[in-house]
């Protein structure tokens, strides 16, 4: 039924399927940025915790039964540690931006959504038709002159701490024009929670900013957090509209109890290592700027290819080498691209010659 379209897929080398890689590939493809996913001592601690309740999986929704002690809890954790009102365990970080945007746009409001946001939010704002204005990416004075032409009820401004295809920084200039037009800020911190700040809490820690009623945080706990799932944090009156009137969060089961209990004891464990981990980080950003010349403030390191073909030929020439590289093609990105990801997990020494075995395999 569909043997064109996927035949034209293949031709355009933009086919894609699921792949079982082997497991003993250094993993410089996975967003697995702390290399918690295999850290078996946490998962036992997760284990344990669960057991100490009677009930062990979600059941429902949130609003009918779903909602557990472990979901509160890692809640207030959460809340707590990143200085917010409250928080809410969600499933998954795409359902946390369908859930922000669908349920926080209103009548009279505008939302102002930077054109790299995640694919998520971009879904949820097809929804809202002409209540969204999209603005160029990371573009102080393009979002200025869209706030000012286009005045309401509440502005409402969507961006990401880390942009997860180019691996830069949303502009602090951003934080402060939001506050000049007291508009909401829906902050999508999937990659930077767990990355940046001297306790790794994300952007708004690394920047100093301080946290009130119209700063919105969001983020996943499948990045990092070495687990499944998602936060929103926000003032108590935000998330109890969201509990009101999101429609993901009303109508889907609770967060899996296992995975909200996996992100609790990591999510203690990355505060206790902060400081070892940040130094890790410093280090592997410090040895990309010194080999290849690239500032790189995340772990994200984007190296364009000259087309799809060269890109996919070099990611199978790098598992021969042991390492798995993703390889993103269009329509994820404009040009396609080795996204290395700067795992703490993998020596300085071993991503050295990644990005060494990339450069030398590529000509422009």
């Amino acid at each position: 039924m569909y043997k064109n379209e996927l035949d034209a897929l293949k031709k355009a080398g933009r086919f894609r399927e699921r792949i079982l890689f082997d497991d003993r590939l250094k993993d410089l493809a996975s967003n697995d940025y702390l290399g918690l996913s295999q850290n078996k001592k946490q998962f036992n601690k997760a284990v344990k915790l669960v057991k100490e309740y009677e009930t062990l999986s979600s059941k429902a929704s949130m609003l009918v039964n779903g909602y557990h002690p472990i979901h509160r809890i890692f809640e207030l954790e959460m809340a707590e540690q990143n200085g917010f009102e409250e928080g809410l365990a969600v499933g998954s970080g795409f359902l946390a931006n369908m859930s922000l945007i669908e349920a926080l746009v209103r009548k009279g409001d505008m939302l102002f959504m930077d054109e790299e946001y995640h694919t998520s939010g971009v879904m949820a704002a097809q929804i809202l038709g002409e209540k969204v204005v999209t603005f160029k990416h990371n573009n102080v004075e393009d979002l200025h002159r869209k706030l000012e032409d286009n005045p309401a009820k509440r502005q409402i401004i969507a961006v990401e701490g880390i942009y997860s295809m180019g691996g830069d920084l949303c502009k602090k200039e951003i934080f402060d024009l939001a506050d000049a037009y007291e508009a909401l800020m829906i902050v999508d911190e999937a990659h930077s929670s767990g990355v940046l700040g001297k306790k790794l809490l994300g952007i708004f820690e690394y920047y100093g900013i301080a946290i009130h009623e119209r700063h919105i945080k969001m983020g996943t706990l499948g990045k990092a957090y070495g687990s499944y799932g998602a936060y929103i944090l926000a003032s108590s009156e935000i998330i109890t509209f969201l509990v009101n009137r999101a429609k993901p969060i009303i109508y889907s089961t609770a967060p899996s109890v296992f995975d909200t209990a996996l992100a609790l004891v990591n999510m203690e464990y990355i505060r206790k290592n902060a400081k070892k981990y940040r130094k890790k980080i410093i280090k592997r950003q410090k040895m990309v700027k010194k080999f290849i010349g690239i500032e790189c403030k995340s772990l994200i390191l984007p190296m364009v290819m000259p087309n799809n073909k060269h890109t996919q030929f070099i990611q199978k020439g790098l598992m021969k080498q042991g390492y798995l590289v993703g390889a993103i093609r269009q329509p994820t990105v404009d040009k396609p691209i080795m996204r290395v990801i700067l795992n703490v997990n993998i020596s300085v020494k071993k991503i050295k010659h990644v990005l060494a075995l990339i450069s030398h395999n590529t000509v422009e």
